[in-house]
């Protein structure tokens, strides 16, 4: 577990530079990782909002902008080498750390931990106050479990590292957001896990984290569970004997203005259309679907209780595509951009409390 100084945390103020610098982690070499923070690097819209520090492997990087035709070319700093005290121009902090052949769209033990040092790597410089915040490209969850990882993904590794009891995973996209309580696991297990503890710490995390985004006072729904909000318990009892429970706790406890449960098949809509800041849904397909109807390639996955802001994109490694060079780069365009945005925003936030 990585020890975390407050004062370089998103929750205390940081070193004050011109353009926040966001660790960008090359994700699974063998997938399309590489190609769309290539791409996404390249894009005027990203220097003018932050300085670039991918995190990989500049060979393969290399070969992969000669390979697809993209540029490249950046200096290159080594790990256990600090970063310069001034930057402007993108670099790359490279790890030596791919043993043995890497193939694109092939899943395997070297590509996964490779990912996996470059996950560890950027929250070292988070750790470190060298880095503003991450943006991670997709990793393949079976090559990291191959590579020595044993984590459904970057939200539940992201929190081992940084010692965080209190995380969630939330989508933004377009104009919605959604808080999941529950992430990658079946879905009858997810529906055990709707319960009022459980529920009631997710509201108050939601509540916490749009606030240091800037959001003064967050409107929150919660999502039912069952079709139609069970229709006074017709259809089920979640939302009598859990659900509600947890609202009016927060309500009434915390003076945190949510509501709810709402039935899943409008509370979306009426949240993207500007009447809440934030939906908890109950579990990951319930989120899921109207965030990829809603801005798919576009959208942005983002870890809530860290000690930093994370983001990422919403699409995985695509390996039958990778190493083609017809990935779309939007989504990691947009989970850059998103993470400067953020960690400014909780800079501003942190500084008005602190006057």
């Amino acid at each position: 577990m990585r020890q975390f100084d407050k004062s370089l945390s998103h929750s205390g103020p940081r070193p004050r530079r011109p353009l926040p610098r966001i660790a960008i982690t090359m994700g699974d070499p063998a997938g399309i990782g590489p190609e769309v923070v290539l791409k996404a690097v390249a894009e005027a819209e990203i220097r003018r909002v932050c300085v670039p520090i991918i995190i990989g492997d500049a060979q393969l990087l290399a070969h992969t902008a000669r390979t697809l035709d993209l540029q490249s070319g950046y200096d290159i700093v080594r790990q256990g080498e600090p970063l310069p005290a001034e930057l402007s121009e993108p670099i790359i902090f490279h790890l030596d750390n791919i043993n043995g052949t890497i193939e694109p769209g092939v899943e395997s033990g070297a590509a996964g931990k490779a990912a996996g040092g470059y996950i560890e790597a950027a929250v070292d410089l988070c750790a470190a106050g060298s880095v503003d915040a991450i943006a991670t490209a997709p990793i393949n969850k079976r090559s990291l479990f191959l590579g020595g990882y044993s984590y459904p993904g970057h939200t539940e590794f992201l929190a081992q590292l940084t010692g965080s009891e209190e995380y969630a995973m939330a989508f933004v996209a377009a104009n919605l957001r959604i808080v999941l309580i529950s992430t990658h696991v079946p879905l009858a297990q997810a529906i055990r896990m709707v319960k009022s503890e459980r529920i009631s710490r997710t509201i108050r995390l939601a509540n916490r984290e749009l606030k240091r985004w800037g959001i003064a006072q967050p409107r929150l729904a919660m999502a039912a569970l069952n079709p139609h909000g069970a229709e006074g318990g017709l259809f089920g009892m979640e939302e009598t004997s859990e659900i509600a429970p947890a609202i009016e706790t927060c309500r009434d406890q915390d003076d945190i203005n949510v509501q709810g449960p709402y039935s899943a098949d409008t509370v979306f809509l009426r949240a993207s259309r500007g009447e809440f800041d934030a939906v908890i849904a109950c579990y990951h397909d319930q989120a899921m679907i109207p965030v990829k109807c809603l801005s798919f390639g576009e959208a942005v996955n983002v870890t809530l209780g860290l000690p930093f802001i994370r983001t990422s994109v919403d699409h995985g490694t695509a390996f039958d595509i990778a190493g083609k060079g017809i990935a779309e780069h939007s989504s990691m365009i947009a989970a850059i951009k998103l993470a400067a945005e953020l960690s400014s925003s909780a800079d501003e936030s942190n500084q008005a409390v602190e006057v």
